[in-house]
Protein backbone atom coordinates (compact mmCIF):
# COMPACT_ATOMS: atom_id res chain seq x y z
CA UNK A 1 0.00 0.00 0.00
CA UNK A 2 2.88 2.19 0.62
CA UNK A 3 4.53 1.94 -2.23
CA UNK A 4 1.30 2.09 -4.34
CA UNK A 5 0.90 5.66 -2.58
CA UNK A 6 4.37 7.06 -2.66
CA UNK A 7 6.56 5.33 -5.80
CA UNK A 8 4.49 7.41 -8.12
CA UNK A 9 5.72 10.56 -6.40
CA UNK A 10 9.38 9.29 -7.13
CA UNK A 11 8.96 8.52 -10.25
CA UNK A 12 7.93 12.09 -10.89
CA UNK A 13 11.28 13.36 -9.26
CA UNK A 14 13.32 10.97 -10.83
CA UNK A 15 11.72 12.42 -14.42
CA UNK A 16 11.54 15.41 -13.64
CA UNK A 17 15.05 16.59 -11.93
CA UNK A 18 18.51 15.24 -12.87
CA UNK A 19 18.85 12.56 -9.75
CA UNK A 20 17.50 9.28 -9.29
CA UNK A 21 14.64 8.72 -6.62
CA UNK A 22 14.15 5.94 -4.38
CA UNK A 23 11.77 5.07 -2.16
CA UNK A 24 12.76 3.97 1.35
CA UNK A 25 10.04 3.03 3.96
CA UNK A 26 10.30 3.05 7.29
CA UNK A 27 8.40 0.82 10.52
CA UNK A 28 8.49 3.81 12.77
CA UNK A 29 9.01 7.61 13.18
CA UNK A 30 12.16 6.71 15.06
CA UNK A 31 13.50 4.72 11.88
CA UNK A 32 12.92 7.69 9.98
CA UNK A 33 15.05 9.73 12.13
CA UNK A 34 18.13 7.40 12.07
CA UNK A 35 17.92 6.78 8.36
CA UNK A 36 18.66 10.71 8.09
CA UNK A 37 21.09 10.74 10.95
CA UNK A 38 22.59 7.61 9.31
CA UNK A 39 22.68 9.26 5.48
CA UNK A 40 21.12 6.12 4.80
CA UNK A 41 18.35 8.62 3.49
CA UNK A 42 18.85 12.34 2.21
CA UNK A 43 15.05 13.18 1.95
CA UNK A 44 12.31 12.46 3.72
CA UNK A 45 8.92 13.34 5.07
CA UNK A 46 8.45 13.91 8.81
CA UNK A 47 6.08 14.80 10.95
CA UNK A 48 6.03 17.78 13.27
CA UNK A 49 6.83 15.98 16.09
CA UNK A 50 9.41 14.18 14.65
CA UNK A 51 10.89 17.18 13.16
CA UNK A 52 11.34 18.65 16.37
CA UNK A 53 13.05 15.68 18.19
CA UNK A 54 15.27 15.06 14.73
CA UNK A 55 16.39 19.04 14.43
CA UNK A 56 17.55 18.40 17.98
CA UNK A 57 20.00 15.36 17.48
CA UNK A 58 21.48 16.96 14.23
CA UNK A 59 21.04 19.68 11.27
CA UNK A 60 18.03 19.52 9.30
CA UNK A 61 16.19 22.30 6.97
CA UNK A 62 12.37 21.84 6.01
CA UNK A 63 11.81 22.65 2.59
CA UNK A 64 8.30 22.12 1.57
CA UNK A 65 4.65 21.21 3.18
CA UNK A 66 2.03 19.86 1.23
CA UNK A 67 -0.75 21.88 0.82
CA UNK A 68 -4.08 21.03 1.99
CA UNK A 69 -7.08 20.54 -0.18
CA UNK A 70 -8.42 23.91 -0.04
CA UNK A 71 -5.24 25.03 -1.00
CA UNK A 72 -3.88 25.62 2.29
CA UNK A 73 -0.67 24.38 3.65
CA UNK A 74 -1.86 22.76 6.61
CA UNK A 75 -4.18 19.93 7.63
CA UNK A 76 -6.74 19.07 11.00
CA UNK A 77 -6.92 16.02 13.35
CA UNK A 78 -10.66 14.87 12.86
CA UNK A 79 -11.96 13.36 16.31
CA UNK A 80 -14.41 10.25 14.86
CA UNK A 81 -16.92 7.79 16.24
CA UNK A 82 -19.32 5.21 14.49
CA UNK A 83 -22.15 7.14 12.72
CA UNK A 84 -24.64 5.29 14.72
CA UNK A 85 -23.17 6.12 17.94
CA UNK A 86 -25.98 8.47 19.90
CA UNK A 87 -24.07 8.69 22.95
CA UNK A 88 -21.37 10.67 21.40
CA UNK A 89 -21.56 13.49 19.71
CA UNK A 90 -18.91 16.36 21.21
CA UNK A 91 -15.53 16.39 23.13
CA UNK A 92 -17.04 16.04 26.74
CA UNK A 93 -19.20 12.77 25.63
CA UNK A 94 -15.74 11.12 25.76
CA UNK A 95 -15.61 10.87 29.28
CA UNK A 96 -15.67 7.19 30.70
CA UNK A 97 -15.68 5.71 26.93
CA UNK A 98 -12.66 3.83 25.10
CA UNK A 99 -10.38 5.57 22.53
CA UNK A 100 -7.74 4.78 20.13
CA UNK A 101 -4.98 6.94 19.22
CA UNK A 102 -1.94 6.46 16.81
CA UNK A 103 1.15 6.68 17.26
CA UNK A 104 3.15 8.13 20.01
CA UNK A 105 5.20 10.08 18.06
CA UNK A 106 2.34 11.07 15.40
CA UNK A 107 2.06 14.67 15.53
CA UNK A 108 -1.96 14.30 13.86
CA UNK A 109 -2.96 11.51 15.35
CA UNK A 110 -1.23 11.95 19.17
CA UNK A 111 0.03 15.60 20.01
CA UNK A 112 -2.10 17.39 18.68
CA UNK A 113 -5.32 15.97 19.88
CA UNK A 114 -3.95 15.09 23.12
CA UNK A 115 -3.56 19.21 23.43
CA UNK A 116 -6.92 20.10 22.16
CA UNK A 117 -8.53 17.71 24.76
CA UNK A 118 -6.56 19.47 27.31
CA UNK A 119 -6.91 23.16 26.48
CA UNK A 120 -10.27 22.74 24.74
CA UNK A 121 -12.68 19.64 26.19
CA UNK A 122 -10.95 19.61 29.61
CA UNK A 123 -10.41 16.09 28.98
CA UNK A 124 -7.36 13.95 30.14
CA UNK A 125 -6.49 10.81 29.85
CA UNK A 126 -7.41 9.39 32.77
CA UNK A 127 -11.00 10.33 32.37
CA UNK A 128 -10.77 7.97 29.37
CA UNK A 129 -12.09 3.96 30.07
CA UNK A 130 -9.29 2.71 28.37
CA UNK A 131 -7.19 4.27 25.39
CA UNK A 132 -4.37 2.64 23.34
CA UNK A 133 -1.95 4.05 20.58
CA UNK A 134 -1.91 2.53 17.23
CA UNK A 135 0.23 2.21 14.52
CA UNK A 136 -1.68 4.00 11.73
CA UNK A 137 -4.52 6.20 11.30
CA UNK A 138 -6.26 3.70 8.95
CA UNK A 139 -6.11 0.85 11.93
CA UNK A 140 -7.41 3.64 14.18
CA UNK A 141 -10.67 4.07 11.95
CA UNK A 142 -11.12 0.87 11.27
CA UNK A 143 -11.36 -0.57 14.79
CA UNK A 144 -13.61 2.81 15.84
CA UNK A 145 -16.04 1.33 12.87
CA UNK A 146 -15.43 -2.16 14.15
CA UNK A 147 -16.91 -1.11 17.48
CA UNK A 148 -13.22 -2.12 19.80
CA UNK A 149 -13.26 1.57 20.23
CA UNK A 150 -15.74 4.00 21.20
CA UNK A 151 -14.12 6.71 19.13
CA UNK A 152 -10.35 7.81 17.84
CA UNK A 153 -8.83 10.57 15.77
CA UNK A 154 -6.75 10.85 12.86
CA UNK A 155 -5.51 13.26 10.16
CA UNK A 156 -7.99 15.00 8.19
CA UNK A 157 -7.27 13.15 4.91
CA UNK A 158 -8.42 9.55 6.35
CA UNK A 159 -11.09 11.10 8.30
CA UNK A 160 -12.14 11.89 4.47
CA UNK A 161 -11.32 8.68 3.36
CA UNK A 162 -13.68 6.74 5.91
CA UNK A 163 -16.57 9.48 5.66
CA UNK A 164 -19.02 7.25 3.98
CA UNK A 165 -18.31 3.93 5.40
CA UNK A 166 -19.94 4.54 8.87
CA UNK A 167 -18.15 7.26 11.00
CA UNK A 168 -19.68 10.93 11.89
CA UNK A 169 -17.05 13.73 13.22
CA UNK A 170 -17.44 14.76 16.69
CA UNK A 171 -14.44 17.53 16.63
CA UNK A 172 -11.85 18.60 14.50
CA UNK A 173 -8.88 20.66 15.52
CA UNK A 174 -7.03 24.07 14.92
CA UNK A 175 -4.60 24.05 11.70
CA UNK A 176 -1.62 21.94 12.21
CA UNK A 177 1.55 23.25 10.03
CA UNK A 178 1.45 20.51 6.81
CA UNK A 179 4.02 17.73 7.27
CA UNK A 180 7.84 19.05 6.60
CA UNK A 181 9.90 17.45 3.40
CA UNK A 182 13.63 17.72 4.99
CA UNK A 183 16.67 17.34 3.85
CA UNK A 184 19.82 16.68 5.56
CA UNK A 185 22.16 19.87 5.77
CA UNK A 186 24.86 18.29 3.81
CA UNK A 187 22.54 17.87 0.75
CA UNK A 188 23.96 20.31 -2.59
CA UNK A 189 21.97 23.33 -2.34
CA UNK A 190 21.42 22.09 -6.55
CA UNK A 191 19.50 18.85 -5.21
CA UNK A 192 17.36 20.91 -3.43
CA UNK A 193 16.97 23.40 -5.75
CA UNK A 194 15.68 20.61 -8.46
CA UNK A 195 13.32 18.97 -5.72
CA UNK A 196 11.74 22.51 -4.95
CA UNK A 197 11.22 23.15 -8.75
CA UNK A 198 9.71 20.15 -9.88
CA UNK A 199 7.17 20.21 -7.06
CA UNK A 200 6.49 23.76 -6.53
CA UNK A 201 5.93 24.00 -10.51
CA UNK A 202 2.43 21.79 -9.80
CA UNK A 203 -0.81 22.78 -9.79
CA UNK A 204 -3.76 21.06 -9.31
CA UNK A 205 -5.92 23.44 -11.16
CA UNK A 206 -3.67 22.09 -14.06
CA UNK A 207 -5.96 19.39 -15.36
CA UNK A 208 -2.39 17.76 -17.24
CA UNK A 209 -0.72 18.26 -13.50
CA UNK A 210 -3.58 16.60 -11.78
CA UNK A 211 -3.64 13.56 -13.79
CA UNK A 212 -0.08 13.26 -12.54
CA UNK A 213 -0.80 14.44 -8.58
CA UNK A 214 -3.59 11.67 -8.37
CA UNK A 215 -1.43 8.91 -8.51
CA UNK A 216 0.11 10.11 -5.20
CA UNK A 217 -1.58 9.71 -1.33
CA UNK A 218 -3.66 12.32 -0.42
CA UNK A 219 -1.38 13.95 1.94
CA UNK A 220 0.77 15.42 -1.35
CA UNK A 221 -2.17 15.53 -4.19
CA UNK A 222 -2.95 19.16 -3.84
CA UNK A 223 0.89 20.54 -4.15
CA UNK A 224 3.78 21.99 -2.02
CA UNK A 225 4.46 25.16 -0.53
CA UNK A 226 7.41 26.49 0.95
CA UNK A 227 8.74 25.15 4.72
CA UNK A 228 10.99 27.28 7.47
CA UNK A 229 11.79 26.04 10.62
CA UNK A 230 9.46 29.03 12.89
CA UNK A 231 6.38 26.78 10.88
CA UNK A 232 6.40 24.66 13.71
CA UNK A 233 6.55 27.01 16.53
CA UNK A 234 2.94 26.27 17.26
CA UNK A 235 3.84 22.44 17.79
CA UNK A 236 7.12 23.34 20.23
CA UNK A 237 4.06 25.06 21.99
CA UNK A 238 1.94 22.40 22.06
CA UNK A 239 4.53 20.29 23.77
CA UNK A 240 5.34 22.58 25.95
CA UNK A 241 2.14 23.15 27.45
CA UNK A 242 1.45 19.23 27.75
CA UNK A 243 4.48 19.17 30.04
CA UNK A 244 3.24 21.38 32.48
CA UNK A 245 0.15 19.12 32.86
CA UNK A 246 2.60 16.42 33.13
CA UNK A 247 2.29 14.53 29.48
CA UNK A 248 5.27 13.80 28.17
CA UNK A 249 5.37 13.26 24.50
CA UNK A 250 7.45 10.10 23.58
CA UNK A 251 10.82 11.04 22.20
Amino acid sequence: VMYQRYQPLMDYLTKNTPYRFELKLSQNYRDVINFLKNNRVQVALLGGVTYLEAKKEFNIIPILKPVGSPGNPYYRSVFITRADNKKINKLTDLKGRSFAFASERSTSGYLVPLYHLYADGGIKLSDFSKYTNLKYHDSVAREVLRGNYDAGVVIDSVANKFKNRGLKVISVTDPIPGLPIVVRADVPDEVVTAIKKALLALDYNNPEHRKIMEQWDEEFRYGFAEAKDSDYDSIRKMIDYLGKKGVKIPR
